[in-house]
């Protein structure tokens, strides 16, 4: 291998001084620089990825809350406030002169 090397950057040398430009880039060179450029087209595959997906979720969070409005409406339609409680399903009324206002 030490010889490989030295012959290597021996017959670089000799290049040099002739003004011979090399041709091609290494295969240890080669292979490394693949190996970088794959693992960024993969991150950029997996951003894409994560990003298809979030686009997805934020749809489906749109739509949630679509559906959270609609029912708020109806809340206000049937109880006068869709102010309500979602632990407890109590529907919190207004309170006008510091007496609830309970619609019976």
């Amino acid at each position: 291998m030490k010889k490989l090397k030295k012959k290597n950057s021996t017959s670089r040398a000799i290049n040099k001084l002739k003004g011979i430009k090399p041709e091609k880039i290494s295969q240890d060179q080669l292979r490394k620089v693949q190996d970088i450029v794959n693992a960024i087209n993969s991150a950029k595959l997996d951003i894409g990825s994560i990003e298809t997906r979030k686009h997805e979720i934020l749809h489906k969070m749109a739509g949630a809350r679509d559906e959270l409005a609609l029912m708020q409406e109806e809340f206000q339609k049937e109880y006068g406030t869709f102010d309500v409680d979602i632990q407890t399903g109590e529907i919190n009324y207004p309170k006008e002169n510091g007496e609830v206002n309970k619609k019976d």
